[in-house]
C-alpha cells in the first residue's frame, strides 16, 4: 500500500492548509493512505494529542478519508520528521516550502551539497513534493516541476 506523509504545524496555518490539501489530493490520486504528522518539541511542548491534531486539521480543511494522525515528540523537528518517514517507509512526502528550507539548512550542516531533494531521494527513496503558501507545488520526480504535472504510476498499487 502506498503511503503519503505530510508534516504540519499545530495549529495548522494557512500554509499548512495548502500543504494538507495537496497531500490529500496526492493520496486520493494514488489511492494511498495518509499520515498527518505533527512534531511536538520536548523543549517547547504544547501537549498536543492526536485528537487535538485531528480536530484542528478537520476545522481547517474538513474531514480526511484514510488519514492517520500522528504526534511525535522530539528535540529537532526535521530529524523527527525524517525518522518518521523512514520508519513508515513513506512513498511520498508532502512538505511546505518553509519546512523544505529548514531541511535544506539541516542537510547543509551535514553535507557540502545542500540539495534537499537529491538527499531525500537518495536517502529515503521517496517522492518529495514541496508546497508554497499559494498552493503551487514542485516535486523531486525526474522532469517534474509544474504544479499540474501528473504523478507517475510507480506500479506498486
Amino acid at each position: 500500500m502506498t503511503l503519503v506523509v505530510v508534516p504540519v504545524r499545530f495549529p495548522p496555518s494557512s500554509h499548512s492548509a495548502a500543504t494538507l490539501r495537496e497531500a490529500v489530493r496526492v493520496a486520493e490520486e494514488r489511492d494511498a493512505d495518509l499520515t498527518i504528522l505533527h512534531v511536538d518539541l520536548y523543549q517547547n511542548s504544547g501537549g498536543v494529542s492526536r485528537s487535538d491534531l485531528k480536530r484542528a486539521v478537520e476545522r481547517r480543511i474538513g474531514a480526511v478519508d484514510r488519514a492517520r494522525y500522528v504526534v511525535r515528540r522530539g528535540f529537532l523537528v526535521e530529524e523527527t520528521i525524517l525518522e518518521e518517514i523512514v520508519a513508515e517507509k513513506a512513498d511520498v512526502v508532502v512538505i511546505g516550502s518553509k519546512q523544505a528550507g529548514r531541511w535544506r539548512r539541516m542537510v547543509q550542516k551535514l553535507l557540502s551539497d545542500p540539495d534537499i531533494d537529491s538527499f531525500l531521494r537518495s536517502e529515503l527513496d521517496c517522492t518529495v513534493i514541496t508546497v508554497e503558501a499559494d498552493g503551487a507545488t514542485t516535486s523531486n520526480e525526474a522532469g517534474e516541476s509544474e504544479a499540474d504535472a501528473p504523478l507517475p504510476n510507480d506500479g506498486d498499487d
